[in-house]
């Protein structure tokens, strides 16, 4: 994995600042590459930093620019405060901005795989604690999907398409609702089906997680993507 300079660190501690009320620092433009020692990429790389544990506030509205369009979910965090935290905390410091939607079936939206292999390295290790289920998955709710065994979610995120009531039994927590821009959501490719970015539980999402943006773009080019993440009370 990558590891900042010192002078990325100082760099760092000056932006953070700008980063938490998101400012240009921490996004650049929609795919440019980031340098290497930059400030933004110095705390993608590292989920430890305090600045990735901010508190949600109790209702917070997440704006996804998409290449389909817009689509805004609301979050709740006290259907599940450890679940939110993340999920606000990968919206509000650019996790998601310029990574692609997944996986897209006619029931399910996924996306959470960051465009840089090293981010994805690092992430795989931040693994979460369960909140209590509430798993009620209803068409335009959302939640972090897991593998197969407690406690494992890091930064992927599931929206449903449809009402999947067999996924209820399960101890997924849902965190919130589309609020605008279903009908986006219901648009995105899903010509690939479970081939560009199914098996999370069967460990066969290594060559998503590896090659990040550059392989999901050679190999299925078609996917939709993320263009950028912003916040509103």
């Amino acid at each position: 994995m990558r590891t900042a300079t010192p002078a990325a660190w100082l760099v760092l501690a000056a932006a953070l600042p700008a980063l938490a009320c998101g400012g240009a620092m921490s996004r650049p433009a929609p795919g440019a590459p980031l340098p290497a020692a930059s400030p933004a990429l110095a705390l993608l790389l590292d989920p430890s930093h305090e600045e990735w544990r901010r508190p949600a506030p109790a209702v917070s509205r997440l704006r996804f620019e998409t290449t389909k369009g817009t689509f805004v979910l609301e979050l709740h965090r006290d259907w599940g405060p450890l679940g939110a935290d993340r999920v606000y905390n990968l919206a509000r410091l650019g996790f998601f901005d310029d990574t692609r939607l997944h996986r897209v079936r006619a029931d399910i939206v996924h996306f959470g795989i960051h465009g840089d292999p090293a981010v994805n390295s690092a992430w795989g290790r931040a693994e979460l604690a369960d909140d209590p289920p509430r798993s009620t998955n209803r068409r335009g709710t959302f939640a972090l999907a897991f593998p197969a065994r407690p406690d494992s979610r890091t930064t992927q995120v599931y929206i449903n398409k449809t009402d999947n009531a067999r996924s209820d039994p399960e101890a997924f927590t849902v965190l919130g609702t589309v609020v605008a821009g279903m009908d986006v959501v219901d648009r995105l490719y899903a010509g690939y089906g479970e081939s560009s970015g199914g098996g999370m539980r069967q460990g066969k999402q290594g060559p998503l997680l590896e090659g990040g943006n550059a392989f999901m773009d050679r190999t299925y080019p078609l996917l939709d993507r993320i263009v950028r993440v912003t916040i509103s009370p």
